[in-house]
């Protein structure tokens, strides 16, 4: 199945160089072997499928459903940051793991309903392929739910691995689910980069070696802002990436 990109939603924040938070998409002083993604907010969007459930357990409490634009924020931090911000309740609730055991089966039952990749993801793995250099995808959402999304936009079968927060023991900002990653595709860590739209995933990127992207086009969630976290790039859409790494 050929993936559908999305195009970013309105009202996402749209950088240039004018504003001190400037994509950099000059030339890598090398040709990377790999490039490896974060899933939500950087190479698909996922939002709209994130929000549902919350959506859903608001209205049986008699609630009014809130604007994806409300939740979308919060959709990278998973159960934990939609439940906080659609229902009020935060872990140490006595109510909490009821509500995410919720969520998550909610969620597994319409994982990929309106996820999408973003516009310029489809181009830009095709390019990456082209090009022979390997890409994957490095996730805190646990694996059973990374590669069935992956199969589904059609791309498990191309990626050089699908790594899931649970895939080992520690999760990002831990840098070994990038090892891991890197490991898999027989790939230096030194000679790839990852992108991500989360503060968590430039310091996993950072501590494992890789050159780092802030993907600020993604969900990005509180502050700091992308221009803060210290990534080596910061790109305001996947178009940004091309000329950055096909080049």
């Amino acid at each position: 199945m050929r993936p559908v990109p999305v195009a970013l939603p309105s009202g996402t924040p749209v950088l240039d160089a004018g504003q001190g938070t400037a994509f950099s998409p000059t030339r890598l002083p090398f040709v990377p072997q790999a490039v490896f993604f974060d899933l939500d907010g950087t190479l698909a969007d996922t939002a709209a499928d994130l929000a549902a459930p919350v959506n859903a357990m608001r209205a049986e409490r008699g609630l009014e459903p809130m604007p994806l634009a409300s939740l979308r924020p919060w959709a990278s931090m998973g159960a934990r940051g939609l439940i906080g911000q659609g229902l009020g309740i935060a872990p140490g609730h006595e109510d909490y793991e009821r509500l995410r055991l919720d969520f998550l089966a909610r969620y597994e039952a319409a994982m990929c309903v309106h996820t999408r990749l973003f516009e310029g993801m489809a181009e830009l793995l095709d390019g990456l392929e082209a090009h022979g250099i390997a890409w994957g995808v490095v996730s805190n959402k646990v694996e059973r739910y990374v590669r069935p999304i992956l199969a589904e936009l059609g791309l498990l079968r191309r990626c050089a691995g699908a790594i899931g927060g649970d895939t080992t023991p520690h999760p990002k900002p831990h840098p070994e689910p990038l090892l891991h990653a890197a490991r898999l595709a027989r790939v230096t860590p030194e000679r790839c980069l990852y992108v991500g739209d989360d503060h968590r995933d430039v310091q996993a990127g950072r501590a494992a070696g890789m050159i780092t992207v802030a993907a600020a086009y993604g969900y990005c969630g509180a502050e700091p802002a992308p221009a803060a976290w210290g990534a080596d790039h910061l790109v305001a859409s996947p178009h940004d990436l091309h000329p950055l790494l096909l080049t």
